[in-house]
């Protein structure tokens, strides 16, 4: 067995296009076959080298490392075996030159929307300038797509117009270059995305002229938003696999989302590990259906992930984002210690490693970043009087998590106060927010010096507004 996934380097890794390499990963390693990287990039006006890297990188975040493939391969380095192919097919008969231009056929047809009417077919056109090159279709009779996931989809050759294989510029197109390349690198399965389905009759045609069994088909369904419309790069936020990476999803979680669309593994389980996916998948059970690409779904699947790590795992996939010059505090304030004793209480409450810095920023400022409408919330009376009252207590309560709370359940039943209502303005005072960490987990790691100072310079915050 020996697949390929075939990006061209237009932009970053969409995350259909993820899925799809994803899926021929798997293929590949359940066969004991091989998969192929392959850089589609003969579109020189698109084209970009660093997408190219970009794709390979993104590749590696998702778990395919250059090890796990042949490749990458250029498909640019083929030229010389495309053009070869296009005069072979010249040769037989089986391709001719055209002159026509768009213009012309629409004065023809009189519908701009019509495909090509085979003007040039018989008019015996060498090579020549402006003289395009086009596949001759078949007249008559069918060909059938038998595809793993679709079944067997029937086009009738008749509708198929005379496609160009050959610019009038001299660069060969997708359709040909396609087909060429997956021959001579021995592909035998060829699973991409379902908006390439028009284009398999027409390279099935391509393979048989040319003397070569067309390979197995398997076209996934399109992946599409809340709104049933196909995921765009113009039209929605997220699509690419480096908007999910640069925003704090785990590659595990990555990837097993993006094998759950369409497909689920045996049982009422969704949460799987990727050896599993690797064991139980099978093209044939994938649901030829549009997939809803849910972000509030793998955004939960990603707060599993989080939470299922071991500690030191979770605070090494955090160091990005607590090193990163977006952080709000000076780099010289970062205390690995007080992070890794905050780090457990943080785990359980993110769902995105780049939520990290929020939740624990309190603890690397000279003074909290107060929030206003938190203020606003919690510095309602009898907040002023709580606070004094928490200060007072806090200079001589053992420095215990379970002293602290202790001690402000007692203040707040003096003020007929839930514990819940009690702690809001010492949580705005200490952390700047009314929703973070466990409070007084929290106050234990901040220390005593750092949270009387901040519980006094927001009674002062508060006489100053009064």
């Amino acid at each position: 067995m020996r697949v390929r996934f075939a990006p061209s380097p237009t932009g970053y890794l969409h995350v259909g296009g993820a899925r799809s390499a994803l899926v021929n990963w798997v293929v590949a390693r359940q066969s004991g076959g091989v998969l192929v990287l392959r850089i589609e990039d003969t579109d020189e006006a698109r084209n970009r080298p660093e997408w190219t890297e970009g794709i390979v990188t993104a590749l590696a975040w998702l778990g395919m490392t250059p090890d796990q493939y042949e490749g990458p391969y250029l498909q640019s380095d083929n030229l010389a075996d495309h053009q070869a192919a296009a005069q072979r097919l010249y040769a037989e008969g089986l391709a001719y030159y055209c002159d026509c231009t768009r213009d012309a056929i629409v004065a023809r047809t009189g519908d701009q929307h019509r495909g090509y009417d085979g003007f040039c077919r018989d008019r015996g056109l060498g090579p020549g300038e402006g003289r395009a090159m086009r596949f001759r279709t078949p007249d008559e009779g069918t060909t059938v797509v038998d595809d793993l996931v679709r079944g067997k989809t029937s086009f009738e050759n008749s509708t198929l117009e005379d496609f160009v294989l050959v610019r009038a510029n001299g660069s060969v197109l997708f359709l040909l270059a396609n087909v060429v390349d997956d021959m001579t690198q021995g592909i035998t399965l060829v699973a991409r995305a379902e908006e390439h389905l028009s284009n398999t009759p027409k390279q099935q045609l391509l393979w048989a002229a040319l003397g070569h069994e067309p390979p197995a088909w398997a076209h996934l369904s399109i992946l599409v938003n809340e709104k049933r419309q196909k995921l765009s790069k113009r039209r929605d936020t997220h699509v690419s696999v480096e908007d999910f990476r640069d925003e704090g999803y785990l590659p595990e979680a990555m990837r097993n989302y993006l094998m759950l669309l369409g497909w689920a593994p045996r049982g009422d389980r969704e949460i799987v590990s990727w050896d599993t996916i690797v064991e139980e998948f099978r093209l044939e059970d994938v649901n030829p259906s549009p997939a809803f690409f849910d972000v509030k779904k793998l955004r939960a699947f990603n707060g599993e992930y989080i939470r299922a790590l071991a500690a030191d795992d979770f605070a090494r996939a955090c160091q990005p984002w607590l090193e990163s010059p977006a952080a709000s505090w000076p780099a010289d304030r970062f205390d690995p210690a007080v992070f890794a004793a905050l780090a457990p209480l943080a785990q359980t409450r993110v769902s995105l490693l780049s939520e990290i810095t929020a939740m624990v920023d309190f603890a690397f400022l000279a003074e909290p970043a107060i929030d206003d409408a938190s203020w606003a919330k919690a510095m309602k009376e009898p907040a002023e009087a709580i606070l004094a009252d928490a200060q007072t207590a806090y200079e001589v309560t053992p420095w215990q998590a379970g002293e602290l709370r202790a001690r402000l359940e007692e203040i707040g039943t003096s003020y007929g106060m839930s514990l819940g209502k009690t702690q809001a303005p010492v949580r705005v005072a200490v952390t700047g927010r009314t929703v973070g960490l466990p409070l007084f987990e929290s106050l234990e790691v901040l220390g005593r010096e750092q949270t009387l100072l901040r519980i006094q310079r927001a009674r002062e915050r508060l006489a100053g507004l009064t």
